[in-house]
């Protein structure tokens, strides 16, 4: 049977990663989650004060960068690693979103990571899922899905995943940050958030997570098999 890949873009919040996760398992690919890569980054960058504004200190810190993902057996989750240290609960906390959009629009930063992801993905039988996989990391993709919920719903979902780890944030707080990762994302100059022509769109705000799964799965089992 042959492989493809499969590019999940959309808007922060919207299920996009733990969607892609059991996807991948479905079909047993690799799943890559971009999103965490870019907060490596920005968790780096603002550890080590880079000035987003400064090219060469940007250039520096991106050399001395390097993602990887673990599968860990126990939680049956994929851990993002981070010059070698398991950064997985950091780069989730709230101050990491709110700087992320910034640091994901600079332009050196994206080049770096793109070509990290399109070499994951050179194999086929990946999952990808961030903002830019179907019109600029994967553009050949044989699978586009592009993933939408309302600004409420995705807000109380990262409520919940938040308090789930510890941290308590007002719904409004994350609302406004996740209006403000929307127009961010959709409005920078460097690979904006778009839907490509060719992607299928799934609204997941009235849809449970397992019927979610299972449409990506339907049109992936669609393109698998086409001849």
């Amino acid at each position: 049977m042959r492989k493809i890949n499969i590019a999940i873009d959309g808007l922060s919040g919207c299920g996009k990663s733990s969607t892609a996760k059991v996807v991948a398992k479905a079909l047993h690919y690799k799943f890559i989650d971009t999103g965490a890569m870019y907060r490596a980054v920005t968790l780096y960058f603002l550890q080590n004060k880079v000035d987003l504004m400064d090219e060469d200190a940007v250039e520096a810190a991106l050399n001395q960068i390097y993602i990887d993902f673990l599968f860990n057996k126990e939680s049956q989750k994929n851990e993002t690693i981070l010059n070698k240290q398991n950064v997985e609960n950091e780069i989730r906390k709230m101050y990491i979103s709110e700087n992320v959009s910034a640091v994901s629009a600079v332009k050196a930063v994206r080049i770096a990571m793109v070509a990290q992801q399109q070499a994951m993905g050179e194999e086929k039988g990946v999952v990808m899922d961030g903002r830019d996989i179907g019109s600029v990391v994967f553009p050949d993709a044989e699978l586009k899905v592009f993933m939408t919920a309302s600004t409420e719903v995705r807000a109380k979902r990262r409520q919940k995943e938040l308090a789930e780890k510890g941290e308590q944030v007002d719904l409004n707080e994350i609302m406004k940050n996740l209006e403000s990762r929307d127009f961010q994302d959709s409005t920078r100059e460097e690979s904006p958030l778009v839907k490509v022509a060719d992607a299928v769109e799934i609204d997941t705000s009235n849809l449970k997570f397992e019927d979610q799964v299972q449409k990506i799965l339907d049109l992936a089992n669609d393109r698998i098999t086409e001849e």
